[in-house]
């Protein structure tokens, strides 16, 4: 009996290693799952990180993709990239929103008008074929699994970086198309997906000028910086949720402590 046991045992095990790396890494590399500021149980983002994101975004991302879930004044709430409130007015104003209450049907943006897309829906899609996807919560929208047994421990490690993972192999993977792949007129071919896509390669090396000139303005970097500021985008309260998941986990442990003293006290004295 125990050596049939340990056999169905061995069985399972090996049918759970044989499960896909990734969920769509269907292309004939091997993804990267990188170390982030806020993977973990006690993760945080990292402010630079998030500035230099936005600054990918706004340069480059937001010619085509809208987020329509984020506010200007997301970009100055606590655990986002820091901004202050006049640093987040004065951004707000160099953009025009629509307002039909206005007499020209349009206005400088304040603090509280939501990101404005760059196009309509309907001429992105006649520009590009496509209607390019919204940036808002696209980072929890994608994901990957980690090879064999990892996500087994992703229950334990509170892995939720699997869209991040995603965004930034995705960006990092354009190539040429291998032999027996066709690419027609307007598409690309990305290694990672293992397929054409419509969008072509949004980086290129020194695209993005940062300040802190010590950041390496490669499209490496430029992967990571904004896959975690899209991951902010998605997720805005990650920190606040982790802190209050910590918070009830110890209020939990002492109730059961006080419970388990009281059981104590109560039958302390009747014989079992």
């Amino acid at each position: 009996m125990i050596k049939t046991k340990t056999i169905l045992m061995a069985l399972a095990l090996c049918s759970l290693a044989a499960v896909p790396a990734t969920a769509a890494a269907t292309g004939s590399i091997e993804p990267k799952f990188l170390s982030w500021s806020f993977g973990g149980v006690f993760g945080t983002y990292d402010v630079n990180q998030l500035q230099r994101g936005f600054q990918v975004f706004r340069q480059v991302c937001a010619s085509c993709h809208s987020a329509n879930l984020l506010a200007f004044r997301n970009l100055g709430e606590e655990g986002g990239p820091g901004y202050s409130e006049a640093q987040v007015k004065a951004l707000a104003a160099t953009y025009t929103v629509a307002d039909t209450e206005t007499v020209d049907g349009e206005r400088p943006g304040i603090a509280a008008d939501h990101w404005p897309a760059a196009m309509s829906p309907a001429d992105a899609k006649a520009s590009f074929g496509v209607v390019p996807p919204d940036f808002s919560v696209l980072a929890k929208a994608r994901g990957m699994t980690r090879p064999g047994l990892g996500w087994v421990l992703d229950y334990f490690t509170a892995y939720q970086e699997g869209g991040p993972d995603y965004i930034y192999n995705l960006l990092t993977n354009f190539a040429e198309a291998p032999h027996g792949v066709d690419v027609a007129a307007g598409q690309y071919y990305n290694a990672f997906l293992g397929r054409v896509v419509a969008m072509p390669p949004p980086l290129s090396d020194g695209l993005v000028t940062y300040e802190d000139t010590s950041v390496p303005m490669t499209v490496e970097q430029y992967s990571r910086d904004v896959a975690a500021f899209m991951m902010w985008v998605a997720e805005p309260h990650l920190v606040a949720r982790k802190e209050l998941g910590f918070k009830v986990l110890i209020i939990l442990m002492a109730f059961a402590g006080l419970m388990y003293l009281t059981k104590r006290k109560l039958w302390s004295n009747v014989e079992h």
